[in-house]
């Protein structure tokens, strides 16, 4: 790498200048698992815990973090993102969780899928840590993304 991108001439954070960079339809994926016992997992699928339902929270919880996540990661832009979606798999251990976020902008979602996948997780656990407190976050990784200058990306 011949230039840091977030860093200027004197060695100063800065925010990336994105006002020539044309403005395109843009798509990241993420996802993360929470490991669990079975009864914790069989209590959010049944919607038996006694915070609510467990996946619905979640899910607005993911959302509302992806419109947040400049407030979160220094040097984010803020961004007017078009969709974000928060969907849940059961596993046998855990639930997987991935999200989505979309915009026709001038720069990438990677940020706001990553941190609505882990703000879902985290709000799993929250509502679930009663039953269980040794619950595991892991995993969370980027899956793909579209748009831009630098094109698609997909994870292995």
């Amino acid at each position: 790498m011949s230039k840091l991108t977030h860093i200027d001439g004197d060695g100063a954070a800065h925010m990336v200048d994105i006002s020539a960079k044309d403005k395109t339809i843009r798509e990241a994926r993420a996802e993360g698992v929470i490991s669990m016992k079975l009864e914790v997992l069989e209590a959010i699928r049944a919607n038996a815990m006694k915070k609510g339902d467990v996946l619905a929270t979640a899910r607005i919880a993911g959302i509302m973090a992806a419109k947040k996540t400049s407030d979160l990661i220094p040097l984010c832009h803020p961004l007017a993102l078009s969709k974000v979606a928060v969907d849940f798999i059961f596993l046998d251990n855990g639930i997987k969780v991935q999200a989505m976020a979309r915009l026709t902008g001038k720069t990438g979602v990677e940020m706001e899928a990553l941190t609505a996948a882990s703000v879902a997780l985290l709000t799993v656990y929250d509502m679930s840590k009663a039953m269980q407190k040794d619950m595991v976050i892991s995993d969370i990784r980027l899956l793909s993304k579209s748009g831009g200058k630098s094109g698609d990306w997909t994870a292995e």
